[in-house]
């Protein structure tokens, strides 16, 4: 049992870049629980939150087929290594901000979406550089590893960074993430990578319309990438505004806001370990849906919930069934793409992956003001569950996937 949940670390290469993704994503969190905080903070806006999250997530669903294309032309390595240098640079240049006490809000989200253009370049490098690092059979749990080593970093990052921001500062928490990118880029440099894309001749707008026509003659694909829009809509809220439940609905702090974060990504760990324990079985495709139906559930059940221990559990069941999704979809989406195409499908498929979060969150931001933060995040978690059930019970393709 213990040998097939953690099959994917029999790898060398894919151990070395689990761990380096591993210290950086705590230093990821760390900035996130920070910057969060602080916007809330600095403008007093539930509006701002989801601006800042928007900034810091459109640029992939903009560039996402360039930077498709040049994962499928470019040693992905190099472009790896290029955006973890950039997202370095921002951390480090907020920590200055801050410790010299000239920050203001529009620095914070000039610099998310730096960022997050040098993510929309690493992202499906990255997405595609994984099933290089181990065989096929093994890369539903590969991915599955890779969503636990996030989450965990989702438990440890905001608890350090909510003492580190308690006690050291904000400019502790950001220089910390900037001095975190150096694992995951000494990992880079150390694997070996089993494909690496050749040169293209063809032209970049020929590239993409490939991509486009190889994911239209794939049965199954174009609803998976439905789904997963649908899926950061209208479930990333839960994620998103969790500082506005802390402050507004629990009338709490920054320790708030901390213990619901490392609740909802204990939950996530805990639906990433199932999704490895399954392993490569048939009607992935139904699960994910079943795991959308639960999520909308819980994210409602908490967004109307008023005792802060049982919205703990929701909460934490909303985490496992969240990343639940993201793994069993990412996981299809992988078997079905092919090497020499699969910068170019990550590519799409992280459009409409990571384009809902950044929607989402701006229209969520947007309603809260007038409607309140419960009525808001509750219709987008009911909508949710309404939307997968009719897709379970109506796109029997889908399901069987």
């Amino acid at each position: 049992m213990l040998r097939r949940l953690f099959s994917a670390f029999q790898y060398r290469d894919f151990r070395l870049m689990w761990s380096g993704a591993f210290v950086s994503s705590i230093g990821t969190w760390m900035q996130k629980l920070a910057q969060s905080w602080l916007v809330l903070q600095l403008s007093g806006s539930a509006f701002y939150l989801g601006l800042d999250n928007f900034l810091g997530e459109i640029p992939i669903f903009l560039l996402a087929l360039v930077a498709g294309v040049a994962a499928d032309r470019i040693d992905r390595r190099h472009l790896l290594v290029a955006s973890q240098f950039v997202q370095m640079t921002c951390a480090f240049l907020l920590a200055g901000l801050f410790a010299f006490g000239h920050a203001r809000v529009w620095h914070i989200l000039t610099l998310s979406f730096v960022v997050g253009t040098a993510q929309a370049f690493g992202a499906p490098a990255y997405q595609s550089l994984i099933p290089s690092l181990v065989p096929r059979d093994h890369l539903p749990n590969a991915i599955a590893m890779n969503s636990i080593q996030f989450n965990l970093a989702r438990v440890i990052g905001p608890v350090v960074g909510g003492l580190a921001l308690t006690h050291l500062g904000a400019a502790w928490c950001f220089g910390l993430n900037g001095l975190s990118y150096v694992a995951v880029i000494a990992s880079l440099l150390l694997i070996h990578v089993r494909y690496v894309p050749a040169p293209a001749a063809e032209s970049v707008m020929d590239s993409m319309k490939q991509g486009l026509g190889f994911i239209r003659g794939k049965p199954g694909m174009f609803p998976l990438i439905l789904v997963a829009f649908v899926c950061t809509f209208l479930g990333i809220p839960i994620l998103v505004f969790l500082p506005v439940f802390a402050k507004d609905v629990f009338g709490g702090d920054e320790t708030t806001y901390t213990i619901l974060l490392s609740t909802e990504a204990a939950g996530a760990i805990a639906g990433a370990l199932l999704v490895a324990a399954r392993g490569r079985r048939p009607n992935l495709g139904r699960d994910a849906l079943i795991g959308l139906i639960l999520l909308g559930m819980f994210e409602s059940l908490f967004a109307f919930s008023r005792d802060f221990r049982l919205s703990l559990v929701f909460v934490f069941f909303g985490g496992m069934a969240l990343i639940g999704c993201f793994a069993l979809l990412s996981s299809l989406v992988q078997l079905i793409a092919t090497d020499e195409m699969r910068g170019r499908v990550m590519s799409l498929y992280n459009i409409a992956f990571r384009g809902g979060m950044p929607i989402g969150s701006l229209a969520v931001g947007s309603l809260v003001s007038q409607f309140g933060i419960s009525a808001a995040v509750g219709a987008c978690g009911i909508a949710l569950a309404c939307v997968a059930a009719w897709l379970l019970l109506f796109n029997r393709r889908l399901a069987a996937l």
